[in-house]
C-alpha cells in the first residue's frame, strides 16, 4: 500500500518512478513501471517454506536465499535486496537515488558503493514484533525457531546504522529505531503516511449495522491483538448480537482461527479480503463502530483510513497510535493494548451512545484531513529527496544534479 500510494503521488509531482520488486508483486499506477526481481517464492500462499529444487537456484542471491532458508531464518529481505543491488548495478546512471521500503538488507550496502544514493522507510522496528511473538510462544522449542526466523533483524540493525538518510512514520517509531536499532536520531526524519481523503469519505446513502464492527487486520499475528478483540466480542455478545467484519485473512492454524474456535465465535466472524479500496470504504459506512486493537504501530494506516470515512474509531494507545488517532473521547476511543476488557468497554460505550459516535466520526475526519493526504506525503519525501542529494559528496554527479 506505502509502495503504491507514495509512487503515484510522486509521479502526481512530475517525478519518474520506477518499482523494483519480488512477490508478491504490487498493484501500481499506470505510470510507474514494475521491474520484478523473482525470489525462489519460499513463502507462497500455497505451499508456505517450501524447499526449493536444485534447479532453481541459478544465481548468488538464490543461493544466499536458500542458504538462509535452510537456517531458519526468514530470507526474503536479503534476497531481494542483494537482487536489486544485482540489477541496478548496470542501471545506476539511470536513477538519481533509490528509496528502499524496510528490507535493510545488505544488498543496499552494495547499492551505495556503486554510487547510488539510498535512503529507506522504516516503519517500525521487526525487533518488536520479535519481542511480542517470543512473549506469546510457549515451549523451549518453538522460541528457539521464532529467534532463528527473526535472526534477520541482526542484518537490519546492521544495514540501518549505515544508510545515510532513513524516514520513518511517527515520532513514536523514531524514538523505538533510535533504542532498538541503535540508529542515530540526526539521520531519521518524520514523514507520515497518508490516505485519500476524496476516496476514504462517508457515504450517507449507507445505513450503518448498529451491531457490526469492523477491523483491519494486515496479518494475523500477536502485534495486531486480534485476540484481544475477539475476547472482547466474546464479552459483548453475552449481552447483544454482535458480528466482526474482519479486513484481512486469517493465516490456517493462526492464532485467530485457534481464538475463533475456542471462544465459540464461528459465524460471528466473516474474513473479508481481496476487495477494492471502494468495497473498503463501503464495508466502513456499513459499520457502527472500527476497531484497531493492536499491542503496537508504528503509525496504523487503518487507524485512518477508518476516521477518514467518520466511522467512530475505538482503538489502544500502543506505539503510534495515541500520536495518529488524538484526544480520547473525542477524536477516538482509545484503551489500553491487551486488556480485552477495556476493549470491550469502550466498544460498548460507542455503541450505546450514537451522538458520541457521531461526533467521534466527524472530530476524526477533520482530524486525517487536516494533517494527513498522501499528497503531502509525497511533498514531505520530495523534502528528504534533495536533502540527501545535497549530502553526497562534492565532485559526485549527482550531488550536482
Amino acid at each position: 500500500m506505502y509502495v503504491h500510494h507514495l509512487s503515484k503521488a510522486l509521479c502526481d509531482r512530475g517525478h519518474h518512478v520506477e518499482v523494483l520488486s519480488g512477490q508478491p508483486y504490487p498493484v501500481l499506477d499506470e505510470r510507474v513501471l514494475l521491474h520484478k526481481l523473482p525470489s525462489l517464492d519460499i513463502f507462497n500462499d500455497a505451499f508456505p517454506g517450501r524447499t526449493p529444487g536444485f534447479w532453481e537456484v541459478q544465481t548468488w542471491a538464490d543461493t544466499a536465499e536458500v542458504c538462509s532458508f535452510m537456517t531458519g531464518t526468514f530470507s526474503e529481505p536479503m534476497a531481494f535486496s542483494l537482487r536489486a543491488w544485482q540489477y541496478l548495478r548496470t542501471q545506476a546512471g539511470n536513477f538519481d537515488l533509490v528509496h528502499d521500503n524496510q528490507s535493510l538488507g545488505y544488498g543496499l550496502l552494495g547499492i551505495q558503493r556503486e554510487g547510488l544514493p539510498v535512503l529507506s522507510t522504516i516503519h517500525h522496528p521487526i525487533t518488536i514484533d520479535a519481542k511480542l511473538e517470543l512473549e506469546q510462544t510457549e515451549g523451549l522449542v518453538e522460541r528457539f525457531g521464532k529467534r532463528r526466523w527473526y535472526s534477520f533483524t541482526k542484518m537490519q540493525k546492521r544495514v540501518a546504522r549505515r544508510l545515510q538518510r532513513i524516514i520513518t512514520v511517527s515520532e513514536s517509531s523514531r524514538n523505538d529505531i533510535a533504542t532498538e536499532l541503535n540508529v542515530p536520531t540526526h539521520l531519521m526524519h518524520v514523514v507520515p503516511v497518508g490516505v485519500d481523503p476524496e476516496l476514504f469519505r462517508p457515504l450517507p446513502h449507507i445505513k450503518r449495522n448498529p451491531n457490526q464492527i469492523i477491523t483491519t487486520a494486515s496479518a494475523d499475528v500477536p502485534l495486531k491483538g486480534q485476540r484481544y478483540l475477539l475476547e472482547a466480542l466474546a464479552k459483548l455478545r453475552t449481552e447483544r448480537d454482535l458480528r466482526l467484519l474482519v479486513i484481512g485473512k486469517p493465516r490456517t492454524g493462526g492464532d485467530a482461527s485457534k481464538v475463533i474456535g475456542h471462544l465459540g465465535l464461528q459465524g460471528a466472524v466473516e474474513f473479508v479480503t481481496g476487495v477494492s479500496d471502494e468495497r473498503i470504504v463501503e464495508l466502513y459506512s456499513s459499520s457502527a463502530v472500527a476497531v484497531v486493537p493492536s499491542l503496537y504501530e508504528g503509525f496504523s494506516l487503518p487507524a485512518i483510513e477508518a476516521m477518514c470515512t467518520a466511522t467512530p474509531l475505538v482503538a489502544t494507545t500502543g506505539g503510534a497510535l495515541a500520536e495518529v488517532t488524538g484526544a480520547n473521547g473525542e477524536t477516538c476511543m482509545s484503551v489500553p493494548p491487551g486488556d480485552s476488557e477495556a476493549l470491550a468497554a469502550g466498544l460498548a460505550v460507542v455503541l450505546d451512545n450514537k451522538e458520541l459516535a457521531a461526533r467521534i466520526g466527524e472530530a476524526g475526519r477533520a482530524r486525517v484531513i487536516q494533517r494527513w493526504s498522501w499528497q503531502h506525503t509525497a511533498a514531505q519525501t520530495e523534502e528528504q529527496y534533495h536533502a540527501l542529494l545535497a549530502d553526497q559528496p562534492l565532485g559526485s554527479n549527482r550531488a550536482n544534479r
